[in-house]
Protein backbone atom coordinates (compact mmCIF):
# COMPACT_ATOMS: atom_id res chain seq x y z
CA UNK A 1 0.00 0.00 0.00
CA UNK A 2 1.06 3.41 -0.81
CA UNK A 3 -0.24 7.12 -0.16
CA UNK A 4 -2.70 8.79 -2.57
CA UNK A 5 -2.55 11.71 -1.26
CA UNK A 6 -2.31 14.09 1.86
CA UNK A 7 -4.41 17.12 2.24
CA UNK A 8 -4.31 19.99 5.38
CA UNK A 9 -6.88 22.48 6.26
CA UNK A 10 -6.73 25.73 8.74
CA UNK A 11 -10.13 26.89 9.59
CA UNK A 12 -10.53 30.18 11.72
CA UNK A 13 -13.46 28.82 13.58
CA UNK A 14 -15.51 32.09 13.89
CA UNK A 15 -15.95 31.96 9.89
CA UNK A 16 -18.05 29.21 10.59
CA UNK A 17 -20.21 30.79 13.12
CA UNK A 18 -21.13 33.68 10.61
CA UNK A 19 -22.52 31.44 8.15
CA UNK A 20 -24.72 29.44 11.39
CA UNK A 21 -25.94 33.12 12.41
CA UNK A 22 -27.02 34.03 8.77
CA UNK A 23 -29.74 32.82 7.15
CA UNK A 24 -27.67 30.13 5.41
CA UNK A 25 -26.74 28.55 8.50
CA UNK A 26 -29.02 25.58 8.15
CA UNK A 27 -28.50 25.06 4.60
CA UNK A 28 -24.46 24.91 5.08
CA UNK A 29 -25.21 22.48 7.61
CA UNK A 30 -27.23 20.23 5.44
CA UNK A 31 -24.95 20.84 2.50
CA UNK A 32 -21.73 19.53 4.35
CA UNK A 33 -23.10 16.90 6.68
CA UNK A 34 -23.22 13.25 5.66
CA UNK A 35 -26.51 11.55 6.73
CA UNK A 36 -25.03 10.22 9.93
CA UNK A 37 -23.38 13.70 10.80
CA UNK A 38 -26.78 15.17 10.37
CA UNK A 39 -28.49 12.82 13.01
CA UNK A 40 -25.72 13.72 15.20
CA UNK A 41 -25.51 17.96 14.50
CA UNK A 42 -30.04 17.23 15.44
CA UNK A 43 -29.20 15.89 18.43
CA UNK A 44 -27.22 18.59 19.89
CA UNK A 45 -29.37 21.44 21.40
CA UNK A 46 -30.04 24.64 19.05
CA UNK A 47 -29.34 26.98 21.88
CA UNK A 48 -25.89 25.25 22.55
CA UNK A 49 -23.91 27.30 19.39
CA UNK A 50 -20.56 26.70 20.93
CA UNK A 51 -20.80 23.23 20.33
CA UNK A 52 -23.09 23.26 16.88
CA UNK A 53 -19.97 25.70 15.86
CA UNK A 54 -17.43 23.46 16.36
CA UNK A 55 -19.05 20.47 15.49
CA UNK A 56 -19.60 21.67 11.84
CA UNK A 57 -16.28 23.61 11.94
CA UNK A 58 -14.31 20.58 12.57
CA UNK A 59 -16.33 18.68 10.05
CA UNK A 60 -15.93 21.07 7.37
CA UNK A 61 -12.31 21.14 8.01
CA UNK A 62 -11.56 17.35 7.45
CA UNK A 63 -13.59 17.38 5.03
CA UNK A 64 -11.29 20.34 3.06
CA UNK A 65 -7.80 18.05 4.05
CA UNK A 66 -10.00 14.95 2.65
CA UNK A 67 -10.87 16.66 -0.50
CA UNK A 68 -7.32 18.00 -0.70
CA UNK A 69 -5.96 14.54 -0.38
CA UNK A 70 -7.91 13.15 -3.11
CA UNK A 71 -8.44 15.06 -5.96
CA UNK A 72 -8.06 14.94 -8.70
CA UNK A 73 -7.64 11.04 -8.47
CA UNK A 74 -11.44 11.20 -6.79
CA UNK A 75 -13.78 14.22 -7.01
CA UNK A 76 -16.18 13.55 -4.02
CA UNK A 77 -18.54 15.61 -2.88
CA UNK A 78 -18.88 16.63 1.30
CA UNK A 79 -21.07 14.43 1.88
CA UNK A 80 -19.32 11.31 0.55
CA UNK A 81 -17.15 11.62 4.09
CA UNK A 82 -18.52 10.67 7.49
CA UNK A 83 -15.98 11.99 10.32
CA UNK A 84 -16.80 10.39 13.95
CA UNK A 85 -15.49 11.90 16.76
CA UNK A 86 -13.24 10.21 19.61
CA UNK A 87 -15.71 8.05 21.32
CA UNK A 88 -16.84 8.93 24.58
CA UNK A 89 -15.59 6.38 26.65
CA UNK A 90 -11.86 6.75 24.50
CA UNK A 91 -11.68 3.30 23.09
CA UNK A 92 -11.99 4.30 19.55
CA UNK A 93 -9.69 7.13 17.89
CA UNK A 94 -11.29 9.30 15.54
CA UNK A 95 -12.53 7.70 12.42
CA UNK A 96 -12.78 9.55 9.00
CA UNK A 97 -15.18 6.82 6.57
CA UNK A 98 -16.13 7.45 2.60
CA UNK A 99 -19.43 6.36 0.70
CA UNK A 100 -17.54 6.62 -2.16
CA UNK A 101 -19.69 3.67 -4.04
CA UNK A 102 -17.01 1.33 -5.95
CA UNK A 103 -14.60 3.54 -5.66
CA UNK A 104 -11.82 1.34 -5.95
CA UNK A 105 -9.11 4.15 -5.72
CA UNK A 106 -8.84 4.76 -2.51
CA UNK A 107 -7.45 2.81 0.79
CA UNK A 108 -7.29 3.53 4.49
CA UNK A 109 -8.01 7.18 5.76
CA UNK A 110 -6.39 8.60 8.81
CA UNK A 111 -7.44 11.96 9.86
CA UNK A 112 -5.95 14.03 12.90
CA UNK A 113 -7.92 16.84 14.59
CA UNK A 114 -6.50 19.63 16.93
CA UNK A 115 -8.27 22.92 17.73
CA UNK A 116 -7.07 25.54 19.98
CA UNK A 117 -9.53 28.47 20.42
CA UNK A 118 -10.79 30.24 17.26
CA UNK A 119 -8.68 27.56 15.34
CA UNK A 120 -8.93 23.53 13.71
CA UNK A 121 -5.84 22.19 12.10
CA UNK A 122 -6.81 19.02 10.34
CA UNK A 123 -4.40 16.54 8.30
CA UNK A 124 -6.02 13.84 6.34
CA UNK A 125 -3.49 10.78 5.04
CA UNK A 126 -5.43 8.26 2.35
CA UNK A 127 -4.02 5.15 1.61
CA UNK A 128 -3.80 3.32 -1.73
CA UNK A 129 -5.82 0.22 -1.29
Amino acid sequence: MGILGVGVDVLHVPRILRLLESRSGSRFARRVLSDQEHVVWDGIAASDSARRTRFLAVRWSVKEAAYKAVFPVVRPTWKDFTFHSLSADGTRKPLLEHHLQGDKLLGRLHASVSHDGDYVFTTVLVETP
